[in-house]
Protein backbone atom coordinates (compact mmCIF):
# COMPACT_ATOMS: atom_id res chain seq x y z
CA UNK A 1 0.00 0.00 0.00
CA UNK A 2 2.73 2.58 0.75
CA UNK A 3 4.27 1.92 -2.66
CA UNK A 4 0.95 2.68 -4.39
CA UNK A 5 0.68 5.91 -2.43
CA UNK A 6 4.18 6.90 -3.49
CA UNK A 7 3.41 6.15 -7.15
CA UNK A 8 0.17 8.13 -6.93
CA UNK A 9 2.01 11.06 -5.35
CA UNK A 10 4.73 11.03 -8.03
CA UNK A 11 2.09 10.90 -10.77
CA UNK A 12 0.29 13.83 -9.16
CA UNK A 13 3.50 15.88 -9.11
CA UNK A 14 4.27 15.20 -12.78
CA UNK A 15 0.74 15.63 -14.07
CA UNK A 16 -1.08 18.11 -11.83
CA UNK A 17 1.68 20.34 -10.51
CA UNK A 18 2.91 21.79 -13.83
CA UNK A 19 -0.61 22.74 -14.86
CA UNK A 20 -1.27 24.27 -11.45
CA UNK A 21 1.91 26.34 -11.72
CA UNK A 22 1.26 27.57 -15.23
CA UNK A 23 -0.43 30.94 -15.63
CA UNK A 24 -4.00 30.53 -16.87
CA UNK A 25 -4.39 31.02 -20.62
CA UNK A 26 -6.66 33.99 -19.86
CA UNK A 27 -3.57 36.15 -19.16
CA UNK A 28 -2.30 35.52 -22.69
CA UNK A 29 -5.76 36.27 -24.09
CA UNK A 30 -5.98 39.50 -22.08
CA UNK A 31 -2.57 40.67 -23.32
CA UNK A 32 -3.43 39.77 -26.91
CA UNK A 33 -6.73 41.64 -26.57
CA UNK A 34 -4.89 44.70 -25.19
CA UNK A 35 -2.50 44.67 -28.18
CA UNK A 36 -5.38 44.27 -30.62
CA UNK A 37 -7.32 47.11 -28.96
CA UNK A 38 -4.31 49.43 -29.08
CA UNK A 39 -3.76 48.62 -32.77
CA UNK A 40 -7.41 49.29 -33.52
CA UNK A 41 -7.36 52.57 -31.58
CA UNK A 42 -4.21 53.80 -33.31
CA UNK A 43 -5.39 52.83 -36.79
CA UNK A 44 -8.73 54.53 -36.16
CA UNK A 45 -6.92 57.73 -35.11
CA UNK A 46 -8.18 57.67 -31.51
CA UNK A 47 -5.56 60.02 -30.04
CA UNK A 48 -7.31 59.89 -26.65
CA UNK A 49 -6.70 56.11 -26.47
CA UNK A 50 -3.17 55.61 -27.87
CA UNK A 51 -1.52 55.85 -24.44
CA UNK A 52 -3.88 53.39 -22.72
CA UNK A 53 -1.54 50.43 -23.29
CA UNK A 54 1.39 52.01 -21.44
CA UNK A 55 2.12 52.21 -17.72
CA UNK A 56 2.87 55.64 -16.24
CA UNK A 57 6.43 54.45 -15.51
CA UNK A 58 7.08 53.35 -19.10
CA UNK A 59 10.64 53.24 -20.38
CA UNK A 60 11.21 52.47 -24.05
CA UNK A 61 14.19 51.97 -26.33
CA UNK A 62 13.70 52.45 -30.05
CA UNK A 63 16.66 52.14 -32.40
CA UNK A 64 17.74 55.53 -33.67
CA UNK A 65 15.77 57.50 -31.08
CA UNK A 66 16.44 58.80 -27.60
CA UNK A 67 14.97 56.80 -24.73
CA UNK A 68 11.30 57.41 -24.16
CA UNK A 69 9.22 57.69 -21.05
CA UNK A 70 5.43 57.73 -20.91
CA UNK A 71 5.02 61.41 -21.80
CA UNK A 72 7.46 61.27 -24.73
CA UNK A 73 5.88 58.07 -26.07
CA UNK A 74 2.41 59.60 -25.92
CA UNK A 75 3.60 62.79 -27.59
CA UNK A 76 5.22 60.80 -30.44
CA UNK A 77 2.05 58.77 -31.02
CA UNK A 78 -0.26 61.77 -30.89
CA UNK A 79 1.97 63.72 -33.28
CA UNK A 80 1.86 60.81 -35.72
CA UNK A 81 -1.92 60.78 -35.63
CA UNK A 82 -2.05 64.56 -36.16
CA UNK A 83 0.50 64.54 -39.01
CA UNK A 84 -1.10 66.49 -41.88
CA UNK A 85 1.22 64.97 -44.48
CA UNK A 86 1.16 61.24 -43.67
CA UNK A 87 -1.11 58.47 -42.50
CA UNK A 88 0.18 55.60 -40.39
CA UNK A 89 -1.14 52.08 -40.01
CA UNK A 90 0.12 49.46 -37.56
CA UNK A 91 -0.18 45.68 -37.63
CA UNK A 92 1.58 43.14 -35.46
CA UNK A 93 2.62 39.52 -35.66
CA UNK A 94 2.79 37.82 -32.29
CA UNK A 95 5.66 35.41 -31.66
CA UNK A 96 5.07 34.48 -28.04
CA UNK A 97 3.67 35.58 -24.72
CA UNK A 98 5.38 34.28 -21.59
CA UNK A 99 3.47 34.99 -18.37
CA UNK A 100 4.66 34.59 -14.80
CA UNK A 101 2.17 35.85 -12.24
CA UNK A 102 1.73 39.61 -12.82
CA UNK A 103 4.55 40.01 -15.36
CA UNK A 104 4.75 38.98 -19.00
CA UNK A 105 7.28 39.13 -21.81
CA UNK A 106 5.88 39.51 -25.30
CA UNK A 107 7.94 38.99 -28.45
CA UNK A 108 6.37 40.40 -31.58
CA UNK A 109 6.99 42.17 -34.85
CA UNK A 110 5.30 45.48 -35.58
CA UNK A 111 4.70 46.48 -39.19
CA UNK A 112 4.11 50.17 -39.84
CA UNK A 113 2.84 51.36 -43.18
CA UNK A 114 3.27 55.07 -43.88
CA UNK A 115 1.47 56.78 -46.75
CA UNK A 116 2.44 60.21 -48.03
CA UNK A 117 -0.87 62.02 -48.53
CA UNK A 118 0.44 64.25 -51.33
CA UNK A 119 2.10 61.60 -53.49
CA UNK A 120 0.45 58.40 -52.34
CA UNK A 121 3.92 56.87 -51.82
CA UNK A 122 3.89 54.02 -49.34
CA UNK A 123 6.72 52.94 -47.06
CA UNK A 124 6.61 49.84 -44.88
CA UNK A 125 8.93 49.10 -41.96
CA UNK A 126 9.15 46.15 -39.60
CA UNK A 127 10.32 46.44 -36.01
CA UNK A 128 11.23 43.45 -33.92
CA UNK A 129 10.08 44.05 -30.39
CA UNK A 130 10.14 42.83 -26.84
CA UNK A 131 7.47 44.23 -24.53
CA UNK A 132 7.44 43.69 -20.79
CA UNK A 133 3.92 43.86 -19.40
CA UNK A 134 2.79 44.16 -15.81
CA UNK A 135 -0.68 43.93 -14.39
CA UNK A 136 -1.83 47.38 -13.28
CA UNK A 137 -3.65 48.10 -10.03
CA UNK A 138 -6.91 47.97 -11.99
CA UNK A 139 -6.08 44.47 -13.30
CA UNK A 140 -5.28 45.58 -16.86
CA UNK A 141 -2.06 44.50 -18.57
CA UNK A 142 0.16 47.51 -19.35
CA UNK A 143 3.53 47.85 -21.05
CA UNK A 144 6.21 48.74 -18.49
CA UNK A 145 9.23 48.46 -20.80
CA UNK A 146 9.75 47.87 -24.47
CA UNK A 147 12.46 47.65 -27.08
CA UNK A 148 11.86 48.00 -30.80
CA UNK A 149 14.43 47.67 -33.54
CA UNK A 150 13.81 48.15 -37.23
CA UNK A 151 14.64 45.10 -39.30
CA UNK A 152 16.70 45.64 -42.44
Amino acid sequence: MPRRSLIAFVLFIFIAAPSAMAEPPSAQREILAALEQWTSDFNAGRADKVCDLFAAGLLADVRGAAGRDFSIQCRVLRQALADPDHTYHYAFRLKEILVDHDMAAVRLTWTMTTRDKATGAIKTTEDGGLDVFGRGTDGRWLILRYMAYERP
